[in-house]
């Protein structure tokens, strides 16, 4: 027990340290940005793509927001807006999409996933997805009520030392925060490890990854992916694919699913206070991640018989 408890603790604190060099500068940035007039200026140079998706212009803040830092960070945003429960539901699947682009695209990267394909796939996701629920959805039109959680303004900092200092401190607790559930997440999962208790689960995961047309050793990258997220399952799913010997084509067929449907049950239920429904939410990313990954699978093994059949010919000429 003891020595699961250290090698976690080993694995959990590499995590941090290699996420925190890129969270606490992104952090940093942004958190400085939103006190000059460059923040603002993208967010008026979306604002008008923002009735493409049924939304109004201060809708781009949450936006913006929420694919530079994460998904606590827009709805910050959201609970500051008078939104409509249409716009507040368009919001949450982009941002289910497409969030935390910069920590979650280092991670594919850290994988050897093409950073070209991260934004096409997310961001694609995100716009297509508004723009297909606004032309669909003819209802929520009433104004959104945010439940338990109130909005809040904070007091207004001014001064070069007082936004420097609030940006470090928002950038520190940002990674004090991902220390405090990486590193206990990373022991718990070791100690599953040693236990087979992972293995068992992961095995469970296999008959849906080879449905996927993914082959097994994929399954406790998926099982990361979907329970912890691309950021907080990092770890797991760096030494997932480092340990099982996980092929080009699984991986990047897994993560194709994974950006469309990772953390399910955090990047769900974080949107309940918004008064909006969760369950069509959560159906429309899994449903669109199991879609997306059978017909990049379904193509790619055509393109590959294809090239096979291209070889053949030509060898036997």
């Amino acid at each position: 027990m003891m020595n699961s408890i250290k090698k976690g603790l080993q694995v959990g604190i590499k995590t941090t340290w290699t996420l925190g060099k890129i969270i606490f500068p992104v952090t940093l940035i942004v958190a400085l940005l939103q006190y000059t007039p460059i923040l603002p200026w993208v967010i008026k140079l979306i604002a008008p793509m923002m009735n493409l998706f049924g939304l109004s212009g201060d809708a781009a803040i949450p936006l913006v927001l929420g694919n530079f830092l994460n998904l606590y960070a827009s709805i910050g945003a959201i609970l500051t807006l008078d939104l409509t429960v249409k716009e507040v539901f368009i919001l949450a699947v982009m941002l289910s999409f497409s969030h935390n682009l910069i920590v979650e695209s280092g991670v594919a990267l850290k994988v050897g996933i093409k950073l070209w394909l991260v934004l096409v796939t997310r961001l694609g996701l995100a716009f297509a997805s508004a723009i297909v629920i606004n032309l669909v959805w003819q209802g929520g039109s009433e104004t959104a009520k945010y439940g338990m959680i109130q909005a809040h303004s904070d007091e207004p900092i001014s001064g070069i030392g007082s936004i420097l200092l609030a940006a470090i401190e928002k950038a520190g607790l940002g990674i004090l925060q991902l220390a405090m559930i990486v590193i206990p997440l990373m022991i718990v999962i070791q100690i599953l490890k040693d236990l087979q208790w992972l293995k068992k689960f992961s095995n469970g995961m296999s008959p849906i990854t080879k449905s996927l047309g993914m082959h097994e050793n994929t399954s406790t990258t998926m099982a990361a992916g979907l329970l912890f997220g691309l950021a907080y399952g990092a770890g797991v799913v760096i030494q997932a694919v480092e340990e099982d010997g996980v092929s080009k084509k699984d991986l990047t067929l897994a993560f194709i699913f994974l950006m469309a449907c990772h953390a399910v049950v955090e990047d769900t239920l974080i949107f309940i206070p918004l008064g909006i429904p969760v369950w069509p939410l959560f159906l429309i990313r899994l449903g669109v991640a199991v879609t997306l990954t059978l017909v990049v699978g379904f193509f790619w093994k055509k393109s590959g018989i294809i090239s096979l059949k291209g070889r053949r010919t030509t060898y036997e000429k």
